[in-house]
C-alpha cells in the first residue's frame, strides 16, 4: 500500500513539472524621475529651526537594488516675504539638512532644487493648525461595541477654511493610517476623529490592546495639498499592486525649462500638533 502511494504521488509530480513552462514578461520601465519628499513640520512648541529635505529616483517596482538616494544636489528654500534663503546641505545619503531655518505661518515660501542640469522648484504656503483637545478611548462608537477604538477631539476655528491632515500610527506597525479633513459643514465647532483597529488574518492588524502606543499627528495644510493628498489615499486604498492607476497624480514641484521631466512629490509647510497615547 505505502509502495501504491509513493508510485502515484511521483506519478503527480511528473506530470505538473511537464506542465510547468516558465514565461518571460516584458515590463515596461518608464525612465527615472526625481522624487521629492519635502516636508517642512513646524511641530508646536519647538523653533523648527531643524528641516530635512529627501531627494531619491524613481526605480521599477520589481527593482532589486532600492538604495536611490539622490546626492549632489543643490537644494534651497526662500521665504518669499522677506527674501530669506535657507541653504539645505547634502549630506550624501538622499538628504538635505538645514538647522537655521525659520518657520513664520502665512508666509509664502518657494522650494528650488537643481540637479543633473535641471532646475525644479515649488511654491506652497505655511499653514497654521489648532491644538488636539484630548484623546478619549470607548468602545461605544466604532464598528465593533467590543473593541477600543480611540475618539480625538479638536476645536475648529471660527469663520475661516481649514484643511487637516491626520496620521494614526501605532508603534510596531510598518505603516501609518492618514485621513483628509475639511471644516465645510463643521466651521467653528469641535471636530471628533476615531480610528479602531480589526483582527484581520490577512494584513496582520490586531485590535488595540491594553500597553498599546498610538501616535497621533494633527496638521494644517492647504487646500492644494488637500487636494493633492485625498487623491493620494483614494488611490492608495484601492485596488492591488497590478491595478491600473486611475489618474496620473502630479505634485507642485515644476521643471519650468522642461515640464514633462516634472518631478514626482510634494512640497508641502505645516504646523503640526503631536500627541502620544497609551491605550488603557
Amino acid at each position: 500500500m505505502h509502495k501504491y502511494s509513493i508510485y502515484i504521488f511521483i506519478g503527480i509530480a511528473l506530470l505538473f513539472a511537464a506542465c510547468t513552462e516558465v514565461i518571460d514578461v516584458d515590463v515596461p520601465v518608464a525612465e527615472a524621475r526625481l522624487v521629492v519628499e519635502a516636508s517642512i513640520d513646524w511641530e508646536k512648541g519647538t523653533n523648527g529651526n531643524t528641516q530635512i529635505i529627501k531627494l531619491s529616483s524613481s526605480t521599477p517596482y520589481f527593482a532589486e537594488n532600492k538604495s536611490n538616494g539622490v546626492s549632489n544636489a543643490s537644494v534651497s528654500v526662500t521665504d518669499n516675504n522677506s527674501n530669506q534663503e535657507f541653504t539645505f546641505v547634502d549630506q550624501q545619503n538622499g538628504e538635505y539638512l538645514c538647522t537655521d531655518f525659520i518657520p513664520l505661518l502665512n508666509h509664502s515660501y518657494t522650494l528650488n532644487i537643481e540637479h543633473n542640469g535641471e532646475n525644479y522648484t515649488a511654491v506652497e504656503t505655511l499653514m497654521s493648525v489648532t491644538e488636539i483637545d484630548r484623546i478619549e478611548q470607548s468602545t461605544e462608537d466604532g464598528f465593533d461595541d467590543e473593541v477600543i477604538e480611540l475618539n480625538m477631539y479638536v476645536p475648529d476655528p471660527a469663520d475661516e477654511e481649514n484643511y487637516y491632515l491626520i496620521k494614526f500610527q501605532e508603534e510596531g506597525d510598518l505603516l501609518p493610517e492618514l485621513f483628509d479633513v475639511d471644516d465645510e459643514f463643521v466651521d467653528g465647532n469641535e471636530m471628533k476623529f476615531f480610528i479602531e483597529k480589526l483582527d484581520d488574518e490577512d494584513t496582520g492588524e490586531e485590535e488595540f490592546e491594553t500597553g498599546d502606543v498610538v501616535h497621533i499627528n494633527l496638521y494644517g495644510i492647504s487646500e492644494a495639498y488637500y487636494n493633492y493628498i485625498r487623491i493620494l489615499i483614494e488611490q492608495t486604498q484601492a485596488g492591488d499592486i497590478f491595478s491600473t492607476i486611475p489618474v496620473a497624480i502630479k505634485g507642485n514641484c515644476i521643471n519650468e525649462a522642461n515640464p514633462d521631466n516634472y518631478a514626482f512629490g510634494y512640497f508641502r509647510l505645516t504646523q503640526v500638533d503631536k500627541v502620544t497615547y497609551t491605550v488603557e
